[in-house]
C-alpha cells in the first residue's frame, strides 16, 4: 500500500461523497460490485475509486477476493465515519432546500416517454393548483437516462416504466398500466380466432422503443429468453404506433400509447394467451434522500388515483 505522503488536514479538498457512498455500499452489500450498484458506479469507475480513495488515505479499506469484498478494521472504522459524513451533507441539501422552497422556485423531475406524454401533464395541472408559486420543469427520457439522472443527482425525482429499480433507490407504484399487443387491420394476426401465445410473442420480431426504455425491458423481462432483433426502433410511441398501422409490423405499448388508434380503427388489438402483460410505473429517488415539500407533493398527486386522466 502506498503511504500517504501529506496530513489528512486537505481531506476536503480531495474526498468524493461518490467514494464514500461506495464504501458504505461494499459493507451494506458484501461485493464490490454490489456496492458500485448501490453507488450508482460502473464496476471499472468504483474499482478505480476505491483504489484512489485507499492511496489516498494511506491504508487499505477492502481485501478483495473471489468470494466477495470484507472491509479491513481500518475499512470498518472508515466506513463509520463516512455514514457521518454522508448524513451530514444529507441534512445540509434537506435544509438548504427547504429554505429555497420558502419563496417561488423550480421542480425539475425526469419522466420516461410513457409519463412524459400522457400522464405528466396532468399531474403538472394538479400541482399548479395546489402550489401555483412553482415552476415545473420536465426532462423527457427513455427510463434508463431517468434512473442515471436520478442517482447522479441530476433531479431528484424521476419516473421510469421499468420493472428493474437499482439497488439505492426508493420507488413508489404511481400507475398499474396494461401492454396490448397491437396490428394494423390487415396484418395476418388480426384474422386469427385463437389468442397469441407467449411463444408466439416472444419469437416474433417486433417494432420496439430503443434500448434503455422501460417499455423495452418489459418485454424482455416476459419474455424470459432472447428475443429477435426489432423490425425497427424508435424514441417515439407515436412514431411506432403510425408504423405499426401503416403495416410494417406487430407492436406491445401501453393502452395510453394506442387507445385513439384502437378507436378510430388503424390498429387492432390482439388477444394474448400469457401472463397479464401488466407493469407498475413508479415513481423514484435516492433511498439516502429525503423529498422536498414540493416533490412530495408531486409525488401525492401522481399516486393519487383521482388524478389520473379520463
Amino acid at each position: 500500500m502506498e503511504s500517504s505522503s501529506s496530513s489528512l488536514e486537505g481531506i476536503a479538498r480531495w474526498i468524493q461523497p461518490s467514494s464514500l457512498e461506495l464504501l458504505v455500499g461494499i459493507a451494506d452489500h458484501g461485493s464490490l460490485s454490489a456496492g458500485a450498484r448501490a453507488a450508482g458506479m460502473a464496476q471499472p469507475n468504483a474499482t478505480r475509486a476505491l483504489k484512489t480513495l485507499e492511496r489516498r488515505l494511506g491504508y487499505q479499506l477492502v481485501a478483495r477476493k473471489t468470494t466477495g469484498s470484507r472491509l479491513t478494521a481500518e475499512g470498518v472504522l472508515t466506513v463509520q465515519w463516512a455514514r457521518e459524513v454522508l448524513a451530514s451533507l444529507e441534512t445540509f441539501a434537506a435544509g438548504a432546500r427547504s429554505l429555497a422552497e420558502t419563496g417561488e422556485g423550480e421542480l425539475e423531475f425526469g419522466a420516461s416517454m410513457t409519463v412524459a406524454e400522457f400522464l405528466a401533464p396532468h399531474w403538472i395541472g394538479q400541482l399548479h393548483r395546489s402550489l401555483p408559486e412553482i415552476k415545473p420543469r420536465m426532462r423527457i427520457m427513455n427510463s434508463q437516462d431517468v434512473i442515471r439522472a436520478v442517482q447522479h443527482g441530476e433531479v431528484g425525482l424521476g419516473f421510469v416504466e421499468t420493472p428493474h429499480i437499482p439497488l439505492g433507490l426508493k420507488s413508489k407504484q404511481v400507475f398499474r398500466d396494461e401492454m396490448l399487443i397491437v396490428v394494423a387491420p390487415g396484418h395476418e394476426w388480426a384474422r386469427r380466432d385463437q389468442a397469441l401465445t407467449l411463444h408466439e410473442l416472444q419469437s416474433t420480431a417486433l417494432i420496439e422503443r430503443e434500448e434503455g426504455s422501460g417499455t423495452r425491458a418489459f418485454l424482455d423481462y416476459i419474455a424470459h429468453t432472447q428475443r429477435p432483433k426489432p423490425v425497427a426502433e424508435f424514441n417515439s410511441n407515436s412514431t411506432i404506433c403510425q408504423c405499426a398501422a401503416g403495416g410494417m409490423g406487430p407492436a406491445v405499448l401501453s393502452q395510453l400509447a394506442v387507445e385513439s388508434q384502437l378507436k378510430a380503427g388503424t390498429l387492432v388489438e390482439i388477444a394474448f394467451d400469457g401472463p397479464a402483460l401488466l407493469r407498475e410505473l413508479r415513481a423514484i429517488w435516492p433511498a439516502a434522500q429525503e423529498l422536498g415539500r414540493t416533490e412530495q407533493t408531486l409525488l401525492r398527486i401522481a399516486a393519487d388515483s383521482d388524478s389520473l386522466p379520463g
